[in-house]
């Protein structure tokens, strides 16, 4: 069988759609992902039991379970009582908190490794508890997770993928509605596979750029 890429340009415009909604999810759920997983630490470290505890069952349960089941709990499950979230946003709201939940993990044992002196001498200076881990806890704890975190940055972009079976056009859906029609599978999961390598290159090097920045600053 010879494969034959000349049935690709004319859906390029559906491949650059996919293409974009591919980005704007990755970017959103991305932005979830990180400054839930802060916000998620800092409750399991800081919060009363009342609220940790039934967090920690939360991380546990999205921890446990695949991140299609769980899209498939929010856009069908919610919508049995009531709550209807458009796919788009059950998408990157579903992306979003699962890797918050990882990110959570990640940014709870970089707070806890900060130099316990840090804490002690923002104190000395009349700081609150609040304006410590808002100053100088929490801004060195992301520096120090930052690289971790931006590598499930890379896994919740190669994650997309799943949301196709919400319907939602982005890069593997678009493909599908091309194959669909062409019955040429090949061409088109390669075009989406190097499609997605060049979203990859550009956020590896949106990640570096910003490890450069923070280590100028350390």
């Amino acid at each position: 069988m010879e494969l034959d890429f000349s049935i690709v340009p004319p859906y390029t415009e559906l491949l650059l759609t996919g293409f974009y909604w591919t980005l704007i999810i990755a970017v959103s759920a991305g932005i979830v992902s990180f400054i839930g997983g802060i916000l998620f630490a800092l409750l399991v470290l800081y919060a009363p039991a009342v609220v940790r505890y039934p967090l920690r069952f939360f991380m546990w349960l999205f921890m446990g379970t695949p991140l299609l089941l769980q899209l498939f709990l929010l856009y069908y499950g919610l919508s049995q009582v009531g709550i209807n979230i458009p796919a788009l946003w059950t998408g990157i709201i579903g992306l979003g908190l699962h890797f918050a939940v990882y990110n959570a993990d990640i940014f709870r044992t970089s707070i806890l490794t900060v130099d316990v002196g840090q804490t002690e001498g923002a104190r000395s200076i009349g700081f609150s508890n609040v304006q410590t881990l808002r100053y100088v806890i929490v801004p060195q704890a992301v520096r120090n997770a930052l690289p971790q975190a931006g590598n499930n940055l890379i896994a919740l972009l190669k994650d997309t993928a799943i949301v196709s079976v919400l319907g939602i056009t982005e890069l593997v859906h678009a493909s599908q509605q091309a194959i669909s029609e062409t019955y040429s599978p090949f061409e088109f999961y390669i075009t989406a596979a190097v499609m997605f390598y060049i979203l990859n290159l550009i956020l590896e090097a949106g990640l570096h750029w910003m490890e450069k920045k923070v280590e100028a600053y350390r």
